[in-house]
Parts: structure tokens; C-alpha cells; sequence
């Protein structure tokens, strides 16, 4: 009898433990802005995809949602086009990027990434010069 109540004790560990991981392997990527300040128009904002604990660059990520709004200067109605195009390595995401103001905006991105349980959301902030 004991056995059986230690291997029971053992597989719900081994769940729990696992569950726990799935739950934070998403939180060990973040991404990054490349550059901070771009000019005002049609541009580009690379964005690399980094594993925190290796600080290796993931490339194989799939994108699903993306956002880009004014956000950080009170105005998150104020909205402009955002669209991913072909990255120039592995790694680096491309985003052609509208901004028709200047001024700070938000990058909202969303990301599953192979292998991982969850979703990776990322917010990051531009700031458009003249």
C-alpha cells in the first residue's frame, strides 16, 4: 500500500512541477527593440526575440497579433499600420511601421514560439522624432 501512495505522491509531483514550468517557460523570452527612436513616416522597428536565460535570439516564433497605438502619450484611440515582413535574420522581426506623429508609441506584440506552452506578449515603447 505504501508504494502505491508514494508513486501517486510521485506522478503529482512530477505533474505539478511540470505545470509549473510550462507556466513560466513562456516568461523566460522577451522581446527587444533594436532602436528606440525612429523618424516620424514609413519606416521599420526591428525587434529581436531573446531566451533570458541563454540570451540566445529565437527565430522560429509565430506572430499572430500585433498592435501599434499612442498609448504611452495618453492617446491609445490613436492608432496607425503595423505589418511584419521578411526578417533579415534569425532572430530579428521586421515591422513596417506608419507613424504618422510624433511622439511615443506602443508596439503590442503576440507570439507563440515552438516548444513552449502560452503565449508571449510584448509591449514596447518607440519614440518617432522629427
Amino acid at each position: 500500500m505504501s508504494r502505491k501512495i508514494l508513486r501517486l505522491v510521485g506522478a503529482m509531483t512530477f505533474v505539478a512541477l511540470g505545470l509549473g514550468y510550462a507556466r513560466a517557460a513562456v516568461d523566460d523570452y522577451a522581446f527587444e527593440l533594436v532602436k528606440t527612436q525612429i523618424q516620424k513616416g514609413q519606416s521599420f522597428a526591428d525587434v529581436r526575440l531573446v531566451h533570458r536565460p541563454d540570451g540566445k535570439l529565437v527565430g522560429d516564433a509565430i506572430i499572430f497579433a500585433t498592435r501599434l497605438d499612442m498609448a504611452p502619450d495618453d492617446m491609445e484611440s490613436m492608432t496607425s499600420a503595423m505589418e511584419l515582413t521578411q526578417s533579415p535574420e534569425p532572430g530579428l522581426y521586421r515591422f513596417k511601421v506608419d507613424l504618422t506623429d510624433e511622439g511615443r508609441w506602443r508596439m503590442s506584440i503576440a507570439a507563440k514560439i515552438q516548444g513552449e506552452a502560452g503565449t508571449l506578449h510584448g509591449r514596447l515603447i518607440l519614440k518617432a522624432t522629427p
